[in-house]
């Protein structure tokens, strides 16, 4: 099963995270990175560029309201992702609580990701989803 692991923090611990030595926190990350490698779960890790570089589309007006970022009030703000695939919730729990960037302030979010074979299988979009995967190499 795919679980994605998400990186959250509020706006103080992002502060006192850019406070902190730049390589020994990738130095950090590539060790959890390189046990996940090894342990055969890995399957893609990104940063998130800061929220002042993004935007929100709010559906909630017509039409869809877009705000650049940083949005309003910011209590915790996603960082990061990394995306692994497990036997089980437990396992992707136990690979969170390993992450090196704790502390006050700092969450990991964990989510099942839900897979193609889930979907009606006869559904015209589900059956062209799964051909482009399998063109790709994603299936």
């Amino acid at each position: 099963m795919k679980y994605l692991l998400i990186f959250r923090a509020t706006d103080e611990a992002f502060a006192s995270m850019m406070g902190a030595d730049f390589n020994e926190m990738l130095a950090k990350m590539g060790r959890y990175n390189e046990e996940m490698i090894r342990a055969g779960v890995l399957l893609a890790t990104e940063g998130l560029a800061d929220a002042s570089e993004g935007a929100v589309v709010d559906f909630g007006a017509e039409p869809p309201l877009v705000t650049d970022g940083p949005y309003g009030e910011t209590k915790e703000l996603f960082g990061g992702f990394v995306l692994v695939n497990v036997a089980s919730k437990e396992e992707a729990v136990e690979w969170a609580k390993r992450q090196p960037l704790t502390g006050a302030g700092f969450k990991t979010e964990i989510r099942r990701v839900t897979s193609i074979d889930e979907f009606p299988q006869d559904n015209e979009w589900i059956k062209k989803e799964r051909a482009w995967r399998e063109e790709t190499g994603q299936l």
